[in-house]
């Protein structure tokens, strides 16, 4: 696993003994076993955020599904005790990372970071794009980028080896986003560049990329409103055109923003671990190679077992709550760990075992990789189908495809709250 060097977060690593803060080693090397200890602790777990925040931690499943949809606890600190203030755990990390203060209101009140009604106003004005039908009619079109793409894989290879993630995992998302959304071609690789600056977690980067990105939709935004499409930035211009009180120019903006950078970023990673999971259990893998329909629940059990989030942001009480015998105080934040839920043995049976059939048929999910409730991923059908996309053409054009180095040696992004592959090199054979 690479390392994280000059984190301006790594001083709070200790501080408080008996409150794990999740840049601690242990949770950030193996967070499987680091997470799953904290589980077996208890279902309330007293931690520290990266900017030393204090945060419970809710690591079992049925209390990550309670706190999900329970609506006493709200995204925005502004809901909770002290609401107004400046000093909120959202503005600190801005602060941190040394981001010029006129830009932060397009990073502190994005639509990730709303509660109803104004989350539900802004999700209304972009769920139309994610409908189940939209994202059916879009299945062609998703699997002529990946075709492509993998017709391409062996011009990119160096002595029979080729890197999955800049070359497929990365360009099949991101170029499905981008068309939904309306961002030209030329574009692409930028945004690319800039979502790997933004994980990075290295300050120095942010106070520039974080500028560039917000100039960057503005500009936009006057170009294509000279010229509308049928895009979705398209249509989010004619809603501020008609009526400014439904999406102002600040909404406009972090919408796009966040929904480029969250419709590419955790779908290529959840088709790098899924492959890398694949391809070191051959018994699934060859389960998959025979019986090709297993492709939807495979992509929800490869989510609940090597999904690429594995903490939710924060939520805040906004009252007194009561929780598995714990008492959360109106203000407090708490965080559902995804990773130490979706191993839950209370919930599932022999939990760190992959099995592709142990997801139910259907639309039913048995996990919260995607999440609960009413903040449930705004994109997580496409994701889907992206990922059932990706694996299905992948062993299709190369079935014989297996991991370039022992499994041992694949290099992980040390990102807290995230499960995330340096690189997969694989032989196409």
């Amino acid at each position: 696993m690479t390392e994280l060097t000059d984190s301006p977060f790594s001083e709070f690593v200790g501080k408080h003994p008996g409150e794990p803060n999740v840049m601690e080693p242990a949770l950030l090397t193996d967070p499987f076993a680091g997470y799953g200890a904290l589980r077996e602790q208890g279902p309330v777990v007293r931690g520290r955020f990266v900017d030393d925040t204090p945060v419970w931690f809710i690591t079992r499943f049925e209390e990550a599904r309670e706190v999900l949809r329970d609506q006493r606890f709200a995204n925005s600190p502004a809901h909770s005790a002290g609401g107004g203030s400046a000093d909120t755990p959202i503005d600190r990390l801005l602060e941190i990372m040394g981001l010029p203060e006129h830009y932060r209101a397009y990073l502190s009140g994005t639509i990730l970071n709303m509660d109803a009604p104004d989350h539900t106003r802004l999700r209304r004005l972009v769920s139309r794009a994610f409908t189940a039908r939209k994202i059916t009619d879009l299945r062609p079109r998703v699997a002529d980028i990946a075709e492509d793409a993998l017709r391409r894989l062996p011009e990119h290879a160096v002595d029979g080896v080729v890197d999955l993630i800049p070359h497929f995992a990365y360009p099949l998302p991101i170029t499905v986003i981008c068309e939904l959304v309306g961002i030209p071609e030329a574009d692409r690789p930028q945004w690319r560049e800039w979502s790997t600056h933004l994980v990075s977690l290295r300050p120095e980067l942010h106070p520039e990329t974080f500028p560039e990105m917000i100039d960057h939709i503005h500009a936009l935004i006057r170009e294509r409103r000279t010229a509308l499409t049928d895009d979705l930035l398209s249509e989010l211009i004619r809603v501020h055109d008609d009526d400014g009180s439904r999406l102002s120019d600040v909404e406009m903006v972090t919408l796009v923003l966040t929904l480029v950078l969250a419709g590419h970023e955790t779908t290529a990673h959840l088709i790098t671990n899924g492959v890398a999971a694949l391809l070191t259990h051959p018994d699934q893998l060859q389960l998959l190679k025979s019986e090709p329909a297993l492709l939807p629940r495979a992509v929800h059990e490869l989510m609940r077992w090597c999904g690429p989030v594995h903490l939710t942001q924060m939520r805040y009480a906004t009252e007194d709550v009561e929780l598995a015998g714990v008492r959360i105080k109106k203000g407090e934040a708490v965080t559902p760990v995804l990773v130490a839920a979706n191993h839950d043995p209370r919930h599932f049976a022999d939990p760190d075992r992959l099995d592709l059939t142990r997801q139910p048929a259907g639309r039913a999910e048995n996990h919260v990789g995607f999440g609960h409730g009413m903040h449930y991923c705004l994109g997580a059908t496409l994701a889907r189908q992206e990922a059932e996309v990706a694996f299905g053409k992948l062993l299709a054009h190369y079935p014989d495809v297996a991991l370039a180095v022992a499994p041992e040696d694949l290099q992980r992004v040390p990102l807290p709250g995230s499960w995330r592959l340096a690189s997969l090199p694989l032989r196409l054979n």
